[in-house]
Order: structure tokens, then C-alpha cells, then sequence
């Protein structure tokens, strides 16, 4: 492995964590912190943003010039929302004392946003091979 692709695993992983405990302090209203997890998630989306110029640096000839995978720019966005939906369902079931029918939605919802996030590779290969 090389040293600046550990750089950019190193600061992928924090910058994540940190993003991630921003939002969980934004979202759970139990802790009191929505200020501060905003703060503390722009810190996090700053970290995950310097990752852009370490790439650049250290991979000048993969970032000039090339042109756009419009198919895995599909994929990344068909993986982030099913990811939401997921999210959202699981949120459904964890959160507070649900009811049966929250159960019930939330299993239903994060099933759908599972299925979407395991069909994204399937669809990426698709979209490659039609090009």
C-alpha cells in the first residue's frame, strides 16, 4: 500500500466518523446538541473534502482530462439514496417506543432501500456494458 493511498483511507475514515457522530448529535433530540452536531458534521464534511486536493496531488494523471463515468456517477447516487431509505427505516424501529405499525413501515422501508443498494452493482454493469 502506498503512503498517500493510506492518507486517503486515514482521512476518509475520520473525516466519516466524525461526520457521523455530528449527525447522531443532530438527530437524537435526547442529547441536547443539535448545535454542536452541526459544527462538529461540517468539521467531518471538511475532512472528507480535503481528501479531493490529496488525490489530485498525488494521482495528476488519473484527474486531468478524463472524462466523466456518467454510469458510476448513476450508481453513486442510486447508492446514496437507497442508503437514505434504508436509514429511514431503520430510524423508524430504533427510535423512541414504536408501535407496531412504525415496526411494521421501518422493516418494510428498510428492506426496499437494502434491495436498491444491492441491485446498484447489477445496474452499473448493465449501464457499462450498453455504452
Amino acid at each position: 500500500m502506498k503512503k498517500e493511498t493510506l492518507l486517503e483511507i486515514i482521512l476518509g475514515t475520520i473525516g466519516g466518523l466524525v461526520f457521523a457522530i455530528g449527525m447522531c448529535m443532530c438527530l437524537i433530540s435526547e442529547w441536547n446538541l443539535f448545535a454542536a452536531g452541526v459544527i462538529v458534521s461540517i468539521i467531518g464534511f471538511i475532512i472528507l473534502l480535503c481528501i479531493i486536493p490529496v488525490y489530485r496531488k498525488e494521482h495528476p494523471k488519473k484527474s486531468i482530462n478524463k472524462k466523466t463515468d456518467w454510469g458510476l456517477v448513476l450508481t453513486w447516487i442510486i447508492g446514496v439514496v437507497g442508503a437514505l431509505i434504508m436509514g429511514f427505516g431503520m430510524s423508524k424501529i430504533m427510535v423512541g417506543s414504536p408501535e407496531k405499525m412504525d415496526m411494521i413501515i421501518g422493516m418494510i422501508t428498510g428492506v426496499v432501500g437494502l434491495l436498491i443498494c444491492v441491485l446498484n452493482y447489477p445496474i452499473y454493469s448493465y449501464l457499462k456494458s450498453n455504452k
